[in-house]
């Protein structure tokens, strides 16, 4: 049974407007409610259709009017913040997420009427480690735990969500736990780091990137929202792409530099307004993470439609690369026929050496050196 009326918060940043937008496109849902601090700039207001928009805070109790009076049966709550605003810093990046989400939560527990509870959260939970498993499951924990920024709140954030759904079990509560969202459209962190055309990296780390294409998110929240799937649940596109392959195939500059010196490097960019780097992102740079979906295609019923490599595609799309493809292509070139050479001649040297020792045995075999991998 669709639901009758949908509460959306977070609706003023992209995503949470084109899932209010995805929603209200949707004839059997009766009404769709958005609500957020600041008014949807006129692109996102235009394209939120029926949905009726609600200014309104969800760190005042002021957010339980709000589900009373509109009978509201289905909350998504997608009004978190991944980096700190430059007017109220940490202190108020903490209180929309935390304090919030405490709000939203006590509200939709004192309402009768509220049945369905969807949670937009992340893969950051499980932090980013030099030890950590090759891939995660629902089931695992963080080897590392977070000790502050989004990651951290975002841990606290379901453990008042577990919570609640053991003080209401006649809720069925929907976690997702969204990897890196990219895409034409949607400005995220790694959208941001992607797009400098010159891109720090860790030197001697090149870590895995699993991304989510920003169409496969709507869809994945949208599902939830209107589904009866219960539980946790890692949303991420298949497949994933090194941080170096990610770097070349948007025709970005990688500049590896060492681990302690990025942080230096990250207060130039944010202060240049070009990206925001917290300490969790900095370890994502050096560690990576990837996540299991078995469950996301087998109990939830959901394959995304991008790739990791074609969302990474989709998004370059936006982009002007500062090397052109055929720069890159020229470039590997040159160097696999070097590599070539260089194997040659050292399995000639192996094979004279061989012959002026008189050695009658096979000349130990030079181990071919790999060739140059296309990104």
């Amino acid at each position: 049974m669709p639901p009758a009326v949908v509460l959306v918060t977070g609706v003023s940043r992209w995503l949470g407007g084109a899932l209010a937008a995805e929603l209200a496109s949707d004839p059997a849902i009766g009404r769709v409610i958005g609500v957020d601090t600041v008014p949807p700039a006129p692109e996102v207001l235009r394209r939120l259709g029926r949905t009726e928009f609600v200014r309104a805070d969800i760190r005042s109790p002021l957010i339980a009017k709000v589900i009373e009076s509109a009978s509201v049966d289905t909350v998504v709550h997608m009004n978190t913040m991944a980096s700190p605003a430059a007017p109220g810093g940490r202190v108020s990046m903490k209180e929309l997420n935390v304090i919030g989400t405490m709000q939203l939560l006590a509200a939709c527990q004192r309402s009768p009427l509220v049945r369905r509870l969807v949670l937009a959260s992340t893969t950051a939970v499980y932090g980013s480690s030099p030890r950590d498993p090759a891939v995660f499951t629902e089931t695992m924990q963080a080897r590392r735990v977070p000790s502050g920024g989004f990651a951290r709140d975002s841990l606290d954030i379901e453990g008042y969500v577990r919570g609640f759904a053991r003080r209401r079990p006649d809720v069925g509560v929907s976690v997702l736990r969204l990897t890196d969202v990219i895409g034409p459209r949607i400005d995220s962190p790694v959208a941001a780091f992607l797009r400098l055309p010159v891109v720090p990296t860790v030197l001697g780390h090149d870590p895995r990137l699993q991304l989510l294409h920003e169409d496969d998110a709507v869809a994945v929240l949208a599902r939830a929202a209107t589904g009866d799937h219960v539980g946790t649940v890692n949303v991420a596109a298949p497949g994933t792409v090194l941080l170096s392959q990610a770097v070349r195939r948007l025709g970005r500059l990688a500049l590896p530099v060492p681990g302690p010196a990025l942080g230096s490097a990250g207060q130039l960019t944010r202060r240049a307004g070009l990206a925001e780097w917290s300490p969790e992102q900095l370890r994502h740079l050096a560690a990576g993470r990837v996540v299991d979906t078995r469950v996301l295609r087998e109990e939830f019923g959901f394959t995304p439609r991008f790739t990791t490599a074609q969302a990474l595609a989709d998004y370059g799309r936006t982009l002007s690369p500062v090397l052109s493809p055929e720069l890159v292509a020229t470039a590997a070139a040159s160097a696999r026929d070097a590599v070539e050479q260089v194997a040659r001649g050292a399995a000639a040297v192996s094979g004279l050496l061989t012959a002026l020792r008189g050695d009658r045995r096979p000349a130990p075999s030079v181990p071919g050196l790999r060739a140059v991998r296309d990104a």
